[in-house]
């Protein structure tokens, strides 16, 4: 196999396919303030659906949307064994070229995906499909510290763009949103909602091959850096009232 049919297969069976936790997206939720009854939602990179059907649970009529169309199914399968289907919509769809009509949804969701796109131009693009006074609500990587231990830096340095929370607040004021607040996700949401299953899954991998072990040991870094250096980085919840 290669590396990205490994990415792929190592992720595919995971409850998670980043950080975060449904206690962490009712919170976020709750940050947003007052919303319609039954609010319209847009979940950008939904993944297997996880924060849709936290969404639908209180209430909302989500829209999700990612490219990969398995977790497109999971999504779907997810929906309609909550007994959610009539509340979520499933599509498949480019975050950089979403097909819905300008300011139409109350609330805009994106748990850890907008950073494939660019946050700031994520931010940007997606205000238009906001009605005024509508919600976006993102999580990103962020830094804690301003000097980061060499290997922290070097393994995030394939993200570029990472800042810290003050800079990311400033990039929303500058695109037009109101700052409601912002949400550091706890430890939990990194070891018992995703590194915990993706370590398993590492382990429970069977006779990997040079190429595959690789991978896996790349994985297995991820966690163990996180597990050392957990008061380096983070990641954070931005709640944004569009202006």
């Amino acid at each position: 196999m290669d590396a990205v049919e490994v990415f792929w297969a190592l992720h595919r069976d995971l409850p998670r396919e980043g950080v975060g936790s449904d206690l962490t997206t009712r919170t976020l939720l709750g940050l947003a303030g007052r919303l319609p009854e039954e609010p319209r939602v847009l979940d950008v990179g939904c993944g297997p659906g996880r924060a849709s059907l936290v969404l639908a649970a209180a209430g909302a009529r989500v829209t999700a949307v990612d490219l990969h169309e398995p977790f497109l199914r999971r999504a779907r399968r997810a929906a309609a064994d909550a007994g959610l289907s009539g509340r979520v919509a499933v599509e498949r769809a480019s975050m950089s070229a979403l097909p819905h009509p300008d300011g139409v949804f109350d609330l805009l969701w994106c748990e850890g995906a907008a950073y494939l796109m660019g946050v700031d131009a994520a931010m940007g693009a997606w205000r238009r499909l906001l009605r005024p006074g509508g919600v976006l609500v993102l999580t990103d990587a962020v830094w804690t510290t301003g000097t980061p231990s060499p290997g922290v830096a070097e393994f995030w340095a394939a993200y570029p763009a990472m800042r810290d929370v003050p800079a990311t607040v400033a990039a929303a004021r500058a695109a037009g949103y109101d700052v409601l607040a912002t949400h550091l996700l706890p430890d939990s949401d990194w070891a018992d909602e995703y590194h915990g299953p993706l370590e398993a899954a590492i382990d429970a991998w069977p006779d990997p091959d040079t190429e595959t072990a690789a991978v896996l040991a790349g994985a297995r870094r991820e966690v163990d850096l996180r597990r050392a250096h957990a008061d380096e980085y983070g990641y954070a919840g931005f709640v944004l009232r569009r202006r």
